[in-house]
Parts: structure tokens; C-alpha cells; sequence
């Protein structure tokens, strides 16, 4: 039975098929166009290092025969043949593309797939149509990828307006235009090859060897990657910074690489990546993007847990987020923290949780300490095997919890705690900054002990 992908989501080709020897098919339906579909093979930077690992129909194969043009067949636009352990270490992507040959947009494609075929059987296949693009001429269709030393395989369904120009550029080559026909009286003249870029003249002398990278017919381009440096390379100038643009200027906001579970983007935001079966609860509005397919819902909290919290203070309104994608979370700007359960357990404030795994168990617990209003406070704990995101006004402290001495926390400051640490005493602290004439501020500190192991989680901010 086939699975049914969706752009942007991540999948172990050893979760589909225990195949290796895959074959994959392209279907593009759009009257009026005729498009070149090719396989880049892509180093670890995934950039094309080796011309001879663009496939396509001017260059069928591979050297090793690893990645083949199998040709249109079996409905499939076209096909192509893919095994595993014979792809050299240092391809690391393989890249499947799309160009449209000649005038049109990815906007006119009616309806298309990729499919993912082992031992005959169809066990993969994202669909898409013209709906998920606009002006673009050339685009990536899907990636089959290593990570961890397995390979991987995603849909992408990302273009560019730009056509093969855009996509060799993204890959690491240089199009350029071909050089127009020399008048009869030049052409005996020597071409000139400047430094350090070599450019192809339009009669080659035999002695000089450049990587062309062949082009389908259809684009009057041909990549240009620079020569292998000889053995004893003169002095050159350096080469010219980048230009400036915005894919240079935001390059270090880039999403970080591919992992399972929870991710730290950066301080203030984390990333889930969704499988079925493996729900998430955040809270309301703590959404700020997605990829792939995810669904948001509403949690009821029960009757009772309702009753609870509205008791207690220790209230949390939940939505449970399930699919199979990337979802993004944040909180006004937060400082997050992921901190991973093994079977123990964590006490947490409920303004201070962002989002956990919908498999924790969380109950609301009191606390009591002398000289602590109305005998005590309550807060929620979480326990089992799994991630809670708690956030923090600032980046904070982490205090180890002992028998002696004893750590001492201002209750209003306090995010966090282990379960094994305990209040044993509470007192006052009068304080008078931000207090105004006639009106006595008051603190309360709480002092902790406990075993070795414990700890306390304070912000540099008093909510």
C-alpha cells in the first residue's frame, strides 16, 4: 500500500520499503508544455562538485551506473533508477528536477507526482498540481537524501522564475550564455581564456580540458564549474566578496537541519517535527508557521480538570497538534527551554509551560509552606518519558537543591523545580522599590532542600 506524502515532510526510506534498488517516477500533466526532468547528484554542501552526476537525457547514467535515465514507461513522464549502495559516499543528495523547455509557468501543470517504487510495489507518492506554484520555470520536485547514515526521502516543491539558469545557479554551477558565431575573418584568431574563470570558446583548442556540464536542448545555457587547480598554481588575487541580497543577508536565520522530535531553532523559537501517532499540545496562538500537513484542534480539558484549574490558578488553554510536517512555536519572544523527561518528573508553573507531548501525565499538585498565603501554592507536574517547552522572561539560572546549604528562591521568580526538591520553609521579604507612599511590597522566598541531583529553575524577571 502507498504512502501519501506531503511537501516538506521527512521520511526513512527503510520506514517504506527494506529495498534499496528504487525506482522513481515523475508524472507532469500540462497541455502545451514539455519539460526536462533530471537528477542531480549533490555533495555534502549539496552543491553539483561532479558534472558527471547531472543525469539527464543527454547524460543517461552515472560513472558507476548508480543513478540511470530509465526514460518515460509505465505512465510515469519519466523514470529513473536509483540503487542505494552503489551511490559513492560523497553524493549525499540526490535532487530531482523539473524544467520547463521553452515559454510557460509551473502554474499551468494540471496534476503531477512523484512516486517511490522497491520490488515492484508503489510504497511512496506525493501529489501535487499547479495550485503550489506561480511564475516558476524550473523546480525542485523531491530530494532522496542521507542523514545518520540512512537515506531519506522528502517532496519539496520548491521553483524558480529564473528556469535552468536559477536551478544550476542554486547547485553551485554558472550559466552562461553561449558565445555567438565568429565572422569568417576572426575565427582563425586565438581565443583568449582569461583568469582565473576559463570560458569555452566556440573552437576549442585541443589542449584545453573545461567541465561543461551538458544542457537540454530548449535553454540556450551551459554551466560553467572552474577548472581543478594544477599542482603548482601561480598566485591569483582573491576573488571578489559576494554581492549583497537577501539570500546572503539572512542566510544565518536558515531553518537548522533536518531532526527528529524537538529542535531548538534558535532562543526563542522550537520546532516539532509531527508523525503520526506522536501528538503535541501548545498552547493558543503559540503556532507561527508550518510545513507540510498539520491540523490544529482544540483540547478539552475535562469537567474536572477544568474545576481544577480555575481553583487553583494552574488553568492551560491547549490545542493538540497532529499531521505529519514541521510546526514552529513561540511566545511573545520568550527565552525556550527544552527539557527531556526519562521517567522522572518536573514542576512547572502554568504561564511558565509553552507546549509538551500529549502522552506526559500532568496533574496540578499544592504546595505548602509556613508563612505562605492561604497555607500554600499550587503548580502543575509533569512526569513520564517525554519533552516539555518551558519559557523563561530571560535567560536563566540553574541552582543545585542540597541537604546544606539551603538555596532560597523568590517566589515570583521561580519557573521551575525537580520533583525531588522540597519546600521546607517560607519567609517575608519586605521590599520597597516600585512600593509608592502608603503601600508596603511584599515578598515571599521559598527555601528549597533536597538530595543530590536536584535543582531549582529561576528567571532573571519577578512575573
Amino acid at each position: 500500500m502507498t504512502r501519501e506524502l506531503v511537501k516538506a515532510s521527512r521520511v526513512r526510506i527503510a520506514d517504506l520499503t527494506p529495498g534499496t534498488d528504487l525506482y522513481l517516477g515523475v508524472y507532469l500533466s500540462a497541455p502545451g508544455l514539455v519539460f526536462d526532468i533530471s537528477c542531480f547528484g549533490l555533495d555534502a554542501e549539496e552543491r553539483l562538485s561532479d558534472d558527471r552526476y547531472f543525469v539527464f537525457f543527454n547524460q543517461p547514467a552515472s560513472p558507476e551506473g548508480s543513478i540511470r535515465l530509465l526514460g518515460a514507461q509505465s505512465g510515469d513522464t519519466e523514470a529513473f533508477r536509483v540503487v542505494l549502495p552503489d551511490v559513492p559516499p560523497a553524493i549525499h543528495r540526490l535532487s530531482l528536477t523539473a524544467t520547463i523547455d521553452g515559454d510557460g509557468r509551473m502554474a499551468q501543470v494540471a496534476s503531477g507526482y512523484v512516486r517511490l517504487v522497491a520490488d515492484g510495489v508503489e510504497v511512496g507518492r506525493y501529489s501535487f498540481t499547479g495550485a503550489e506554484f506561480s511564475t516558476e520555470r524550473a523546480v525542485m520536485l523531491a530530494d532522496v537524501y542521507r542523514r545518520n547514515g540512512e537515506w531519506r526521502f522528502t517532496p519539496v516543491g520548491q521553483g524558480f522564475d529564473g528556469g535552468l539558469r536559477a536551478l544550476l545557479e542554486n547547485f553551485g554551477g554558472e550559466a552562461i550564455e553561449d558565445e555567438p558565431e565568429a565572422a569568417p575573418a576572426s575565427a582563425a584568431q586565438p581565443s583568449v581564456v582569461p583568469a582565473p574563470t576559463v570560458r569555452v570558446p566556440v573552437v576549442p583548442a585541443p589542449t584545453v580540458q573545461v567541465p561543461v556540464v551538458p544542457v537540454p536542448a530548449g535553454e540556450a545555457a551551459a554551466v560553467r564549474l572552474p577548472p581543478p587547480p594544477p599542482p603548482t598554481p601561480p598566485a591569483v588575487p582573491p576573488e571578489p566578496p559576494a554581492r549583497p541580497g537577501v539570500r546572503i543577508s539572512l542566510v544565518k536565520y536558515a531553518e537548522v537541519p533536518e531532526q527528529t522530535g524537538w529542535v531548538q531553532q534558535n532562543d526563542h523559537l522550537v520546532r516539532y517535527t509531527l508523525t503520526k501517532g506522536q501528538d503535541v499540545l501548545a498552547l493558543h496562538g503559540s503556532m507561527v508557521a508550518y510545513q507540510g500537513r498539520a491540523e490544529f484542534a482544540h483540547e478539552s480539558s475535562g469537567v474536572l480538570r477544568r474545576l481544577t484549574g480555575n481553583l487553583t490558578g494552574q488553568t492551560l488553554k491547549l490545542m493538540r497538534v497532529t499531521g505529519e510536517g514541521q510546526v514552529f512555536l513561540a511566545d511573545e519572544a520568550s527565552h525556550l527551554h527544552t527539557v527531556r523527561l526519562e521517567g522522572d518528573a518536573i514542576c512547572v508553573s502554568s504561564d511558565r509551560v509553552l507546549a509538551f507531548d500529549a502522552h506526559l501525565e500532568h496533574e496540578v499538585r499544592r504546595i505548602e509552606g509556613e508563612g505562605l498565603p492561604n497555607g500554600g501554592f499550587y503548580t502543575l507536574q509533569f512526569s513520564g518519558h517525554g519533552t516539555v517547552v518551558v519559557k523563561t522572561n530571560g535567560i536563566p539560572v540553574v541552582l543545585p537543591v542540597t541537604p546544606g546549604p539551603e538555596t532560597y528562591a523568590d517566589v515570583h521568580a521561580l519557573v521551575a523545580w525537580s520533583r525531588g526538591a522540597q519546600v521546607i520553609t517560607t519567609a517575608p521579604v519586605r521590599i520597597r522599590r516600585s512600593a509608592y507612599a502608603g503601600h508596603a511590597a511584599e515578598s515571599y522566598s521559598l527555601q528549597f532542600r533536597g538530595g543530590p541531583g536536584n535543582f531549582i529553575v529561576v528567571q532573571p524577571f519577578e512575573v
